[in-house]
């Protein structure tokens, strides 16, 4: 926890310091220029009303402390020596990209950063323990210390997970699977760790590893089965009457379709719904906090949040778990359609 909070901070701290400043000393935009022109035509009635909206709008957004550390952002906290103890970060607005009349936002987010780190952890620690076990076997000597507990997990998750529920050779898909394993179980991990965001919490990044996973199990199919794999699309049972077939095909083969995609969807929302229904529950606890303004109301949310935090500590190692064995599962479960 303490290396990725380090990592973090420096990588940050280089990549958008001058982003940042150069935000800060951005021209006013010309819609701000031209709104108070706009709202002098409004009668005086509607511009008060429109006040007041706005100032209630401004402090729900105080009040509220869920939904900004759980959702997206172009900007992030980094510890800072002021009062606060943090200083917002604006990251950089890049021009979109036109794809025909639509406009692809490419510009970096609070995930999009989380994912980067958590990309870098991974090289960084898994790089870093594979070389200290190549030296200790050199030596002759069995892995110790942090090396040995990541080759213990790498071994723990080959030899039960994944090998067995991908089946006969198997190998082939132990560097994608394990690289789903440790990318998630960090992008996890970062969302515990103080000033950071858990980017598996936002849909788009889960849906689009259950689209990566789709494509690999799919294309496993298509290779162990050849020209068979149709039969994971149309459902044609071989050992009924003609009409049965024809029944049971109109029947069956929209299932089987839909069965396709279904895999990814539960992937998907799987892993999104519990990495952020951990982090809605410890806000909720803390918020009671700042609503009563009592330390003897506080002590009970606190303990239960500290609890929920180590809860969330497991359900990281879990999802990530969880995630790698039924893409596994599914792997396996494609390369051996019944009777082929």
């Amino acid at each position: 926890m303490k290396v990725s909070r380090h990592v973090s901070s420096l990588l940050l701290a280089s990549l958008l310091a001058a982003p940042s400043l150069f935000a800060q000393g951005a021209p006013a935009e010309p819609s701000a220029v031209a709104q108070p022109t706009a709202s002098a035509a409004i009668p005086a009635p509607a511009q008060t009303q429109q006040a007041v909206d706005h100032a209630v709008g401004q402090e729900a957004k105080k009040v509220d402390i869920i939904l900004p550390h759980i959702s997206d952002s172009d900007e992030m906290d980094l510890p800072w020596p002021n009062a606060q103890g943090f200083r917002v970060v604006h990251l950089p607005h890049w021009a979109p990209i036109m794809i025909g009349g639509y406009a692809l936002d490419m510009s970096p987010t609070k995930h999009v950063v989380m994912m980067i780190i958590a990309g870098l952890l991974c090289c960084v620690i898994l790089i870093s323990a594979a070389g200290a076990q190549g030296r200790h076997t050199a030596q002759g000597k069995a892995p110790k210390g942090f090396s040995g507990t990541i080759e213990a997990m790498v071994l723990y998750i080959r030899n039960e997970v994944i090998l067995p529920a991908v089946g006969p050779h198997g190998e082939r898909f132990v560097p994608y699977l394990l690289t789903v394993f440790f990318f998630i179980l960090f992008a996890n991990l970062l969302g515990l760790v103080p000033y950071g965001s858990t980017a598996t919490g936002n849909i788009s990044v889960t849906a689009m590893l259950a689209i990566i996973a789709f494509f690999v199990i799919e294309i496993a199919g298509m290779r162990a089965l050849g020209k068979n794999y149709i039969s994971t699309v149309f459902y044609w049972p071989h050992d009924m009457p003609l009409y049965g077939k024809l029944l049971m095909t109109t029947i069956m083969t929209p299932v089987e379709i839909l069965g396709k995609f279904t895999k990814p969807f539960a992937l998907c929302i799987r892993l999104f719904a519990n990495m952020t229904a951990g982090h809605v529950m410890v806000l909720a606890l803390i918020s009671i906090v700042f609503t009563f303004g009592s330390v003897l109301i506080g002590i009970a949310p606190v303990a239960m949040a500290v609890g929920i935090m180590l809860l969330e500590l497991f359900v990281a190692f879990l999802q990530a778990y969880v995630f790698t064995l039924l893409v596994s599962s599914f792997i396996g479960q494609i390369r051996t359609v019944e009777g082929h």
